[in-house]
């Protein structure tokens, strides 16, 4: 059983659905209603909505019918249903023997999936070969939220722009690697069939971003690499609540964003990227590790993580 939860909450991502994604869909189907599922899942109906129609883009098929005032499941919709509470319930079971056993020694990890993903599975597979009795929490954290659980002493490493180190009181930082800002647009863009662009080529461009309430930190990076080139960035007053969100916007919009070539594994099948020519200023990624009482278990992982970029970096030379 826990082969089964290690399967869908770490190796990833051969497609962007996740395990919240079929418990959303599950709450609604249970349901037969998005505004009852979202009110016992604390969410705003319309982010419910998106998350759903994410899983439906991403498996390439419609789960849901909408109407007015209710839904209903298609027939795919209905046979998904069933295999999805297979899973849930599966999970479910393995989560409650895992809390079941003994407390064991824990590395807690937070981190920024769309800065990571790729590297992060490799990295957890190799650490639990030599490191079998300690157990990962890993979670996929926005950076607001990654700070409040530093300030908690409740992360034992975390993962994201070294630019933020400054908040995190009492940690001390390795950096990981360099990241190209990249500009990521829907294939239905004009745009997308360029390979390279300038980026003063932004000036009189519409662009999608991240929410300043838990990406605080995009909006003030995205002015200050795009300022040796003469723009200010136009941003739209819609900003996504993560990425998974900014991904539908940029493809319902045909619109594009700025983001890093960290999320080249996670990008949906509708969505190309564009490689800036000159360079934009990379994106810093560091992990930080608390400098009193720091987790005997910290530097082995930092180790392995650093080797497996190491190994990426040069496979993309």
């Amino acid at each position: 059983m826990f082969l089964v939860l290690l399967i869908l909450l770490v190796i990833p991502r051969v497609s962007l659905v996740e395990l919240r994604h079929l418990r959303y869909f599950a709450a609604v189907a249970a349901h037969g209603s998005f505004s009852r599922a979202a009110n016992q899942l604390h969410l705003t109906q319309p982010a419910l909505s998106r998350q759903v129609k994410s899983l439906e883009d991403e498996i390439g098929i419609a789960l849901i019918v909408r109407g007015q005032n209710t839904i209903s499941l298609t027939s795919a919709g209905e046979n998904f249903y069933e295999e999805t509470k297979d899973i849930l319930a599966r999970v479910d079971v393995a989560v409650r023997r895992i809390k079941t056993r003994l407390p064991g020694e824990k590395l807690r990890i937070g981190y920024v999936h769309s800065l990571t993903a790729g590297i992060m599975p490799r990295v957890v597979e190799r650490f639990q070969f030599y490191n079998k009795d300690v157990f990962l929490e890993l979670s996929d954290l926005t950076t607001e939220t990654m700070w409040q659980r530093a300030a908690a002493e409740q992360i034992d490493i975390a993962i994201l722009p070294k630019s933020l180190e400054a908040r995190f009181k009492g940690f001390q930082w390795v950096e990981l690697q360099r990241l190209a800002p990249v500009l990521v647009v829907a294939k239905k863009n004009p745009l997308a069939k360029l390979t390279r662009i300038h980026p003063e080529k932004l000036r009189d461009k519409m662009l999608l971003g991240l929410g300043a309430d838990k990406y605080p930190e995009y909006v003030p990076r995205l002015k200050a690499i795009l300022e040796p080139f003469g723009v200010k960035p136009q941003l739209r007053n819609h900003t996504s609540e993560d990425i998974a969100a900014l991904f539908i916007a940029i493809e319902a919009q045909a619109g594009m964003a700025v983001l890093t070539e960290g999320v080249f594994p996670m990008l949906p099948s509708t969505l190309t990227v564009i490689r800036f020519s000159p360079e934009l200023a990379p994106l810093l990624i560091a992990a930080g590790t608390p400098t009193l009482r720091p987790n005997p278990h910290s530097e082995a992982f930092l180790k392995i993580l650093l080797k497996e970029i190491n190994k990426s970096s040069r496979r993309k030379r």
